[in-house]
């Protein structure tokens, strides 16, 4: 376990000459390497984990293995997931007569449903990151800010498995969105994952901690499930007091932008967009600067 003040690294090397006894140590080739504690506001040292990409990619790769190794139908549950989940909103949204921007129910929530689940997918696993990985935490050095980014790899290839599908549905459904929505489509799915990870890296560092936060992230996912604009648009809302609390939800304005960029349907309202992307920014730096405050007691309590 890392000492919770600090400790040092000795190395050293075998100066080997020709002219002195092959056991002679040279002893200008003594490194010694102190880790200590951060003290105060810890800043993120993106340098440190440049310098751990190697392991960055190993933990990134061994989660998409693991993820379907022992199922039967493997990696075809990344398709059939968003197709099923859309089909029931989508069900529901015909019974409840929700509004769907003049786009065929199934196409509006399965494209709502690949911006929510790598919003759901990221913030998921990025939580779990740290107690899913106790023994590396407390066995070894490195930043563990490692953890919570090696789970954005897998959420990625999810989202470019599931736009494949949904490429393939938009001709079949006459969806034709504009060149400029098309491009703008990086841009929402970026605030959804920083989003995502903002809000996970903070809960990452109190589960440590706070077990309860496994318990209550479910609920709090489920909560703003229905209430984020997944299998229904904001044209289904009358009162105006519920518009209003309707927009107060910064997923609200990423997921209409998300799916007029794909479906070139509804609107985007340039307000809601501005305050999602502050909202984002700033989830995403007090998700960061926590994180990294309560990573010094990690290894101590986890």
């Amino acid at each position: 376990m890392i000492a919770p003040h600090w400790f040092k690294l000795q190395t050293m090397n075998l100066a080997v000459s020709h002219d002195e006894p092959s056991s002679a140590l040279d002893a200008a080739s003594l490194r010694t390497t102190v880790i200590r504690p951060t003290s105060g506001w810890a800043a993120l040292n993106l340098p440190e984990v440049w310098q751990y990409r190697d392991l960055l990619l190993t933990l990134a790769m061994r989660d998409v293995k693991l993820r379907y190794r022992q199922t039967a139908l493997g990696v075809i549950w990344v398709i059939l997931q968003p197709l099923i989940a859309a089909a029931i909103f989508s069900f529901v949204s015909k019974i409840g007569h929700f509004s769907t921007d003049g786009v065929s129910p199934f196409m509006f929530t399965y494209a709502g449903m690949l911006g929510w689940n790598a919003f759901a997918s990221t913030l998921t696993k990025s939580s779990m990151c740290l107690v899913g990985n106790s023994q590396l935490v407390s066995k070894i050095y490195f930043p563990r800010l490692v953890l919570p980014l090696s789970t954005v790899f897998s959420t990625l290839i999810d989202f470019g498995v599931g736009l494949s599908v949904m490429i393939v549905l938009m001709p079949l459904n006459h969806a034709s969105p504009s060149l400029l929505a098309l491009v703008t489509l990086p841009f929402w799915l970026l605030m959804l994952v920083f989003l995502a990870m903002g809000i996970g890296l903070f809960a990452a560092a109190l589960t440590v901690t706070y077990r309860d936060i496994q318990y209550i992230l479910p609920v709090f996912t489920q909560f703003f499930l229905f209430a984020s604009p997944v299998f229904y648009s904001a044209t289904s809302i009358h009162s105006h007091n519920l518009q209003f609390a309707y927009y107060l939800n910064p997923i609200s304005g990423l997921l209409q932008g998300f799916r007029w960029s794909l479906l070139g349907a509804g609107s985007v309202s340039p307000i809601a967009v501005l305050y999602s992307v502050v909202f984002v920014a700033a989830a995403f730096i007090l998700g960061v600067v926590g994180f990294r405050n309560m990573e010094r007691g990690f290894a101590d309590v986890i």
